[in-house]
């Protein structure tokens, strides 16, 4: 997908993947930056917001600095033996706006009105946050009309109650996600589970409501292989969304974050699991809770970078590469 360079006094067409990775604007993956919808299969967006922490902020960063280290990726995908850019088009739409940055409750309906419009739209969503909570009114944008699955990585459930008097808090968005029927539990599960806890309220909704919560334990007891087999089998055939919180990985790899935990998962194994999940009928993935103020090394956003490209990968071929299955929900 190529674009006329605005401002050019040439006006000559280019294609932004093949510049050198340290010119032009920031854009993640290189990819064009679109001004509207139009003629356009996925969506690269950012929420860069963390209203929602229960303690350290920063993950309002993740967006821009994911944007910058993504400028490290390339086209083609040699683990899956895929290019993305020749399977569907493809840009970076920019940024949620919010019309408040201090009331979580109004950029709940600014994210859920974004994602509704490109929902309608036919543009399938990957995304960088921005904290967790970010997936709930992502869901409400997208999944409005029909339930999704979904598979979440991560260190914790995000299915708590209320945090400190409030249910809007990235410790909650799966919990509510559910009661407000956009997420099927019964077609959920949650990998990476493990550190500790002061109360089990999030693994008993978890376990109640139907989700099957992998612990770190089993996951490294049983290998990413069998995880992967039982992560297909309770997905099936439906709409289903990746959600993937670099806290699931070890802190060695992601320190960057806002609640760490160590015994993680790895990233060739983050890759592996991934890559299983190919030819899944995909509505969209984010990832989230990269906090760059905790990591000047940088390599959490380049982590987040990463795990965002092979999610794009995952969701164009879905929808239009090898393993298409099309969209029950679009």
């Amino acid at each position: 997908m190529s674009y006329k360079k605005r401002g050019a006094v040439d006006g000559i067409d280019y294609d932004p993947m093949k510049e050198p990775r340290y010119a032009e604007l920031a854009t993640f993956m290189r990819a064009p930056l679109a001004a509207n919808l139009d003629n356009l299969d996925i969506g690269l967006i950012g929420v860069p917001t963390d209203l929602g922490v229960t303690n350290r902020p920063g993950a309002r960063h993740g967006p821009r600095e994911i944007r910058n280290s993504s400028s490290l990726m390339r086209a083609f995908n040699l683990g899956l033996r895929m290019n993305p850019y020749d399977l569907c088009r493809i840009a970076d739409i920019g940024d949620v706006r919010f019309a408040s940055r201090y009331d979580l409750k109004s950029q709940v309906d600014d994210i859920a009105v974004f994602y509704r419009a490109v929902h309608e739209a036919g543009v399938l969503p990957v995304t960088a946050g921005g904290d967790h909570f970010i997936t709930y009114p992502i869901f409400k944008g997208i999944a409005a009309d029909r339930p999704v699955g979904m598979i979440h990585i991560d260190a914790h459930t995000d299915t708590w109650g209320e945090v400190f008097g409030s249910k809007f808090t990235h410790a909650a968005p799966f919990r509510l996600a559910v009661e407000d029927g956009l997420l099927d539990p019964a077609r959920t599960i949650q990998i990476g589970i493990r550190g500790g806890q002061n109360q089990m309220d999030g693994i008993h909704f978890s376990e109640s409501s139907g989700m099957r919560v992998v612990f770190m334990e089993e996951f490294a007891k049983r290998g990413v292989e069998q995880i992967i087999e039982e992560a297909r089998r309770i997905v099936g055939d439906g709409p289903t969304y990746i959600s993937f919180d670099v806290d699931g990985l070890d802190p060695v790899y992601t320190p960057g974050t806002g609640t760490p935990e160590i015994g993680g998962i790895s990233t060739v194994d983050a890759q592996r699991l991934l890559h299983g999940l190919r030819g899944l009928n995909l509505v969209g993935g984010d990832v989230v809770e990269v906090a760059p103020p905790y990591d000047q090394t940088g390599n959490t956003a380049l982590v987040g970078a990463s795990l965002m490209f092979e999610i794009l990968c995952l969701v164009a071929d879905s929808n239009f590469g090898s393993g298409k299955r099309g969209s029950a929900i679009r």
